[in-house]
């Protein structure tokens, strides 16, 4: 299992695990909205799959799963857009 990520692949904003418009991929590439709002046909640019809104979690969960520390970003997802 992939912890959740903390911040967006593309900008590399941070990203709460509260917020509900952080979207994942298949592989939980992890985007936010604006980002996400710029790739061609709401696709993932690294695998071509599906964005879909990602789950939350909530402060007492994370208490015991906290989200992953470990930050991925991807300076080339610009220029997949």
């Amino acid at each position: 299992m992939l912890d959740m990520r903390p911040n967006c692949e593309c900008c590399d904003r941070d990203v709460s695990p509260e917020d509900s418009t952080v979207l994942i991929c298949s592989f939980e590439c992890t985007w936010c909205a604006d980002c996400a709002a710029t790739f061609r046909e709401g696709r993932c640019p690294n695998c071509g799959g599906d964005l879909t809104r990602r789950p939350t979690r909530t402060p007492a969960k994370q208490l015991g799963a906290p989200v992953s520390t470990i930050r991925v970003h991807n300076p080339n997802c610009l220029s997949s857009r």
